[in-house]
């Protein structure tokens, strides 16, 4: 009999890790307690790291179908001047991709249908698991038990399963920052594939997809919990002496479609990325802020690690010990470096910080920009059989 595994949560990560184990032989069950796979969400940019983790999951060309290369874009003030310049034929140049532009259920849909229908099993919740026997996981799943070599914690930044595993971890925290974000009704004249602009607190961004439509998103400063009664009329008011094309991805954009999440992440690194024979993957592990667009891009390059690891170690507990090895101290140093960022991008506040920020940008070399993505982008997947 080969060995077996269950992933808790059909979202990207999850899906991405059934891929994974499938690629080396293993049966897969992927349980997900929403009840339907509606494929929902707003855009995400994928960089280097994220598509060549693709790649090894065998999925790569089938993303780059459905995404869009991001050429041109980079960084503003709200009266639209340019703080910096995104290259991405430079980035192309160095590592083989630019930074591509996705709807997340475009994503979402290219990894699920990868998938042979019967190893989903949605509608169904995991709560806890049975560790009693060392060598095998129980797993109850509503009035069945499902037996595993192996489960993968993919239960997303409220993951029951981690707080099963570290009781005494604070779980997420809230960022200081929350977001808005839809994808327009209809295309949109961009001048750029991709765009940031930065006010005092806040930030305004675009992705532009293929079919001429584009995600946008604002992230405000904003004590936790506080919605609009309208939110895209908020954001008309917000943003409404901001540069184009600012008013018009609000005005091609639909009140419903809008999305509005408080932004939390995971303050205090866990200790590990696995106990026994669980492992603990994507925002599960390390929820980060998105200030980097790294979020989907670390999950990936778990899903692909712990494929790597149980492909070429002797057992599930050694690949696992390999896998909290090469797994932790990158996404945590990521997950760092995301949360200086933001720190220094949109959740600035004062005259003179703002002043000072915005002036070292704009000297900077256009070089520097590049750099900076490659610092993290830059990531090469171990090789699968």
């Amino acid at each position: 009999m080969g060995s077996s595994a269950v992933v808790v949560g059909g979202g990207i990560g999850g899906l991405a890790a059934a891929l994974g184990l499938r690629r080396i032989g293993w049966e897969v069950t992927v349980v997900e307690r929403a009840p339907v796979l509606d494929d929902a969400g707003a855009g995400i940019s994928l960089h280097a790291n994220g598509i060549r983790a693709l790649d090894a999951l065998g999925v790569g060309a089938a993303v780059r179908a459905a995404a869009r290369p991001q050429y041109v874009g980079g960084t503003r003030t709200p009266d639209g001047r340019r703080l910096a310049r995104m290259d991405g034929v430079a980035l192309e140049r160095e590592l083989g991709t630019p930074i591509v532009g996705i709807p997340r259920a475009a994503l979402h849909r290219v990894l699920r249908e990868a998938l042979p229908a019967e190893s989903l099993l949605i509608g169904a919740e995991v709560t806890s698991v049975d560790r009693t026997d060392p060598a095998r996981v129980r797993i109850p799943v509503g009035e069945t038990v499902l037996d595993a070599d192996l489960v993968v914690a993919a239960d997303g930044i409220n993951s029951r399963l981690r707080g099963r595993l570290f009781p005494g971890h604070p779980g997420p925290a809230y960022s200081g920052s929350t977001v808005l974000r839809a994808i327009t009704e209809h295309p949109v004249a961009l001048r750029t594939d991709f765009e940031l602009t930065w006010g005092p607190g806040a930030e305004f961004g675009h992705i532009a997809f293929t079919d001429g439509r584009a995600e946008w998103h604002a992230v405000l400063n904003s004590p936790a919990g506080v919605r609009f009664p309208d939110p895209l009329a908020e954001m008309r008011r917000r943003f409404a002496d901001w540069h184009d094309p600012i008013p018009a991805l609000l005005d091609a954009t639909r009140p419903e479609a809008v999305l509005h999440h408080d932004i939390n992440e995971l303050a205090i690194p866990l200790p590990a990325y696995a106990v026994g024979r669980i492992a603990l993957l994507g925002d599960a592990a390390h929820a980060m802020t998105p200030n980097l667009g790294q979020g989907a891009c670390q999950a990936l390059e778990d899903a692909a690690t712990l494929a790597a690891a149980l492909a070429t170690e002797p057992g599930v507990e050694a690949a696992l010990t390999r896998y909290d090895a090469e797994r932790r101290p990158r996404s945590q140093s990521v997950a760092r470096a995301a949360r200086q960022a933001g720190r220094m991008g949109q959740q600035l506040t004062h005259p003179v910080a703002l002043a000072l920020r915005n002036t070292a940008l704009r000297l900077a070399p256009p070089r520097a920009t590049v750099r900076t993505i490659l610092r993290h982008a830059d990531w090469t997947p171990p090789r699968l059989p």
